[in-house]
């Protein structure tokens, strides 16, 4: 596979690259671009952090489990590309001298891209964008008070300008592809439906870099434009399988706030611009974050093989741990949401608040008409070997008074939807009776008593 992009402004052609090398291999190795570290390489320390910019704006992103063809046509900035051409350095370098915010260096320069993407995007929530960067030895407060002190400064103007590698095909072979379209995709895929398919690679990036499997065929989906994205209709939204998180995340915070609060705890900032809602759906994990909401929402999933196409409900798609309905050769294209009141509350229970697994997810949507609950979706994640919608609790409280009574009842019947497994996230009992305090701390978050584990103080 030929591409073409550029790094740190200047224009980079490679001709017969081995489509699974990772951005970070090739820029330690290839390029002797050192600054950018090999930490996890797994996406969870962030010292492998580079900027890169299309006509999206400009992401964070884990170069460890980035390959290469995903960056064609994009620029890529490492930290040794963020001084001005004159030598002086960022605003973040700088920063980070003056506020001591470094002491062995390791993890240094992949804060200093994380603060450099933030300034450029004029984000401030300092937890959130540096959430995704392990600081081994030096502490987050001098690192987060050398965030603070550019806020509101301006952007190098080297950086404020993004430029693209246009006019540049990208070329193929039979076994590695980079469809442009949704049809072209299709029609690869019906011939090689053995083939893995790549979206933001925050999954199958761990496959080569922790497993070293061979792929096999590949598509490369970052050129399906046509399957990214969020739509509106009267009735519902329609979200493209290549949406990442973090556009997911934007959109729904007016609509579900709830959401979008347990999606910013979805891995960090670099994987969450990375991963997309298809292929976190089609991974079919049973502690994937993003299904249990889209169930509780009730999504339908669209699903596409060469020139048919077909729509199940989303809980449908999951037969078994492992086992999707899903036949060779056949894709997720979208899922659509049904417009609906926000009554959606989604509980993430972890060991760690940020970037960690899921023990238990809980996403809980409970109408009421006046006092009486109608059509309650109960979905959890952790419970089952899928994602799974609780029946029996559900029947337990549908038309039935909203008191705390009622919500003990679907405590008491949720033992009779799940027979949870204990592993090293959780035990069985663990997961059965958070699961079952989750329903009540609904029931109590929306009579008014504080809940919020981050606010609530003994």
């Amino acid at each position: 596979m030929d591409i073409s992009f550029l790094l740190n402004g200047d224009a980079v052609s490679l001709t017969d690259i081995r489509p699974t090398m990772t951005l970070l291999d090739w820029l330690r190795e290839e390029r002797q671009l050192t600054g950018t570290k090999e930490g996890c390489n797994e996406g969870d320390c962030g010292a492998c952090t580079v900027m890169v910019s299309d006509e999206s704006g400009h992401r964070a992103l884990n170069g460890c489990i980035l390959f290469l063809p995903q960056i064609h046509g994009k620029h890529v900035t490492t930290v040794e590309g963020l001084a001005a051409p004159d030598g002086t350095p960022h605003p973040a370098q700088t920063a980070m001298i003056d506020h001591h915010g470094s002491q062995c260096g390791f993890c240094t320069p992949g804060f200093v891209i994380s603060m450099a993407t933030a300034h450029l995007n004029g984000a401030t929530d300092h937890d959130v964008t540096l959430a995704g960067n392990l600081c081994r030895c030096t502490g987050y407060a001098p690192i987060v008070r050398a965030a603070e002190a550019i806020e509101g400064t301006g952007a190098p103007a080297h950086l404020r300008t993004i430029v693209l590698a246009d006019g540049v095909a990208v070329a193929q072979s039979s076994d590695c592809v980079a469809p442009a379209s949704a049809d072209d995709l299709a029609g690869w895929y019906a011939k090689h439906p053995n083939a893995t398919l790549i979206a933001g690679a925050t999954d199958v990036g761990l496959w080569v870099t922790k497993q070293l499997r061979d792929l096999g065929p590949i598509a490369f989906l970052n050129r399906c434009a046509d399957l990214r994205g969020i739509s509106e209709t009267p009735d519902d939204w329609r979200i493209g399988a290549m949406t990442t998180i973090a556009e997911l995340e934007r959109y729904f915070d007016p609509h579900f706030p709830s959401l979008s609060a347990m999606l910013r705890r979805y891995g960090a900032v670099q994987v969450r611009e990375a991963a997309t809602i298809g292929g976190n759906i089609a991974n079919g994990s049973p502690i994937g974050d993003g299904s249990p909401a889209m169930i509780a929402l009730g999504a339908t999933l669209h699903l596409r093989h060469g020139d048919m196409r077909r729509q199940i409900p989303l809980e449908d798609f999951f037969i078994d741990y492992g086992k999707q309905d899903r036949a060779p050769g056949e894709f997720i294209e979208a899922l659509t949401v049904p417009k609906q009141a926000d009554t959606l509350r989604c509980y993430k229970l972890s060991k760690r608040f940020d970037q960690d697994i899921s023990a238990v997810c809980a996403c809980l949507n409970i109408p009421r008409d006046g006092d009486t609950i109608r059509a309650p979706r109960l979905a959890f994640g952790g419970m089952a070997g899928t994602p799974k919608r609780a029946a029996r609790a559900e029947a337990a409280i549908a038309n039935q008074a909203y008191s705390e009574a009622t919500f003990r009842k679907a405590m008491t019947a949720l033992a009779d939807d799940f027979q949870p497994l204990s592993d090293m996230r959780a035990s069985a009992s663990y997961r059965m009776q958070t699961a079952q305090n989750l329903l009540l701390r609904f029931f109590h978050a929306e009579e008014g008593t504080a809940t919020d584990v981050k606010a609530v103080r003994a």
